[in-house]
């Protein structure tokens, strides 16, 4: 059973993915600006989060709010926000590359306590509420099995635009964890990254330097899919760090030495 908010969520998702979906299908013909290097914004991207917003207060008005392109907002009801990324993977959906997403959770007291995660290229929501599972389309998720680095692959983000400045210590975890695994993939998605570690199609992620709309959605997801999530500096609270280590649990310890290991 879903609840009310994880069915309003839903129905924001896939309102703003059909949208975003007739844009993909003539990207050609976007009329894009440039917010950074390598950090583009569409106007596909701002319809999105208008529509998810709409929908969002609309049926939460007291809720606050924060967006990747409209920013935050204090609501009536301080304990709760909605995080929200209208288009995660924006320079794939500009590319033509069909790996893109919605990104929407629910924030109580600090705690990521639903989320929703929408591929409209691929027809895959990803969705998860805190006590009650994670799903793809009505299928159970769970994290992968897998115990050995040497058979796992794993996610992570190359560092651009504003967060250049962070390529460097990407690089250098890269070179660490690379000969170890099985293969490091940089998809372009954070949010996809995390719902395909929930989906058991990579078997660990990290990343530093995003924003809290980034990851949110997917926290609950790898959670209630069975997996670990922490920040790489241990205990702290990814949404407000903006670093992270997720990974099935037979694969976050060893993750993590290499992860942390500044040596």
């Amino acid at each position: 059973m879903q609840s009310a908010n994880l069915n309003v969520m839903i129905k924001a998702a896939r309102k703003a993915g059909r949208s975003l979906v007739k844009d993909f299908r003539e990207v050609e013909n976007l009329q894009v600006s440039v917010k950074g290097a390598g950090d583009f914004v569409s106007r596909a991207d701002r319809e999105a989060e208008r529509i998810i917003k709409e929908d969002l207060r609309g049926a939460r008005p007291n809720y606050g709010w924060i967006g990747e392109e409209t920013g935050q907002e204090v609501g009536e009801d301080p304990t709760r926000r909605w995080i929200v990324d209208p288009l995660d993977g924006t320079t794939n959906f500009l590319h033509g590359q069909p790996h893109w997403c919605v990104s929407i959770a629910l924030e109580h007291k600090g705690e990521i306590v639903a989320g929703v995660i929408f591929d409209p290229a691929k027809d895959e929501l990803f969705v998860a509420e805190k006590g009650g599972g994670a799903w793809m389309n009505d299928q159970r998720l769970r994290v992968s099995g897998r115990k050995q680095l040497g058979e796992a692959v794993i996610a992570t983000g190359v560092p651009i635009g504003a967060r250049s400045g962070l390529l460097g210590q990407g690089l250098r975890d890269m070179a660490r964890i690379g000969p170890q695994s099985a293969g490091v993939r940089c998809l372009g998605a954070g949010a996809l990254d995390l719902a395909w570690l929930a989906a058991g199609r990579v078997d660990a992620y990290w990343e530093r330097g995003f924003k809290a709309w980034d990851v949110a959605a997917g926290i609950v997801l790898v959670r209630e899919a069975g997996g670990f999530v922490d920040g790489i500096t241990p205990g702290e609270n990814p949404v407000e760090s903006g670093d992270m280590i997720a990974a099935a649990p037979g694969l976050f310890d060893s993750v993590a030495k290499i992860i942390r290991d500044q040596g």
